[in-house]
């Protein structure tokens, strides 16, 4: 195929992105520093999760590089983009199946030592075949410039190549069409199970079965097991019409549209994640929510000391700040609420375990309290 036939990728394309990637990279970078913050979170499918994150982490950097950069010849930065991209790109498929099978064997088989000694097979298939595939084409050259045919600025296998159609489905292709069947199969069956359990569940225990917060529980699981499939499909099926459209040497494969929905199908993996697993999960949701607010009055106090000094009097009673309590002559005792470690994922499908009664105060992780 002529490096002639490059698609042209426009300012406006570029733009949507390049916002796209910067989502998806602090998306994946929020997923990480959470599960470093709070270690009572680090379930096993969290962790599996973080793994994905890196990947992602990694896809979306080599991505905006790539997509800023718009290559035109196989240049030295070209390839390595190209050889990070690839290597990334394809451990974030492997570590997406892995998340699936090891829920499915967890919750499905009910088996949680088996689903656990999977793990380290995880890495060294999820970690060890990109890496692998990834050194086998760049010692074959074939790592490089594809103007734009199949990736959107950015490079991944060289378009001149007698063969990168092999490569195009090594590389990235071929593991993306078995996701496509994996995915949907083990989720579906995943489902089946965790309702056949909730039906028998309310057979013998309708009070419980029919509480209001044990059916919000069970929507949400729902939700999550649904929409997990649905836009991984949603994000990856673009750069597979391209792909096939490539192979039909089909000018539609140009069209403006379809260029930005690949590139923002390529790049929004780890946003995506972010916003099921973090804001869509309310532990994490209320942690981050509390920190934010302690952050916030923290700046205002400062700002508020800095204009009044700490030794003055206060105006209104006559006593310094750094004096005891006027009321009660003692001096005021800092927050000291206890941790709530109970706030864990369940099977990491961000389905939350109540951890404190409703009638007592709202507390973060590190004692600091609701509301500020």
């Amino acid at each position: 195929m002529a490096v002639d036939n490059q698609t042209v990728v426009y300012i406006s394309e570029q733009v949507v992105i390049l916002i796209s990637c910067a989502l998806s990279f602090w998306g994946s970078l929020l997923i990480i520093c959470t599960y470093i913050l709070w270690p009572d979170l680090r379930s096993t499918p969290r962790t599996l999760l973080v793994f994905l994150s890196v990947a992602d982490f990694l896809s979306a950097g080599s991505y905006a590089y790539g997509v800023w950069s718009v290559f035109e010849s196989d240049s030295v930065d070209c390839v390595v983009q190209g050889a990070i991209s690839t290597f990334a790109n394809t451990s974030s498929f492997f570590w997406t199946v892995s998340i699936a099978i090891y829920l499915y064997i967890f919750i499905v088989k009910s088996n949680q030592r088996l689903a656990d000694s999977f793990v380290l097979c995880f890495h060294v298939i999820s970690w060890g075949i990109p890496l692998g595939i990834t050194i086998a084409a760049l010692s074959l050259g074939r790592i490089g410039y594809d103007a734009s045919e199949v990736s959107v600025g950015w490079c991944w296998v060289r378009i001149q190549a007698p063969d990168h159609v092999l490569w195009m489905l090594l590389t990235g292709k071929i593991w993306e069409f078995l996701a496509y069947l994996t995915l949907p199969v083990l989720y579906i069956l995943i489902k089946k199970h965790i309702h056949r359990a909730h039906a028998a569940l309310s057979e013998y225990r309708p009070i419980l079965a029919c509480s209001p917060l044990s059916q919000s529980l069970s929507n949400m699981a729902d939700r999550k097991l649904t929409l997990i499939p649905v836009i991984f499909i949603a994000l990856r099926i673009w750069s597979t019409v391209r792909f096939l459209l490539m192979l039909a040497d089909s000018p539609a494969r140009q069209n403006p549209v379809l260029v930005t929905l690949h590139g923002i199908g390529n790049t929004f993996q780890g946003a995506a994640n972010c916003i099921m697993f973090v804001l869509f999960t309310q532990p994490i949701r209320s942690r981050l929510s509390t920190m934010l607010c302690y952050c916030c009055c923290c700046c205002r106090a400062g700002s508020g000391a800095s204009l009044t000094p700490s030794n003055t009097p206060n105006h209104r009673t006559g006593a310094s700040y750094n004096t005891p309590n006027h009321r009660t002559g003692a001096s005021p005792k800092p927050y000291n609420t206890p941790n709530h470690r109970g706030l864990g994922l369940e099977s990491g499908l961000g389905v939350e375990t109540p951890s404190q009664p409703e009638d007592t105060p709202n507390t973060s992780p590190r004692g600091w309290p609701d509301g500020c």
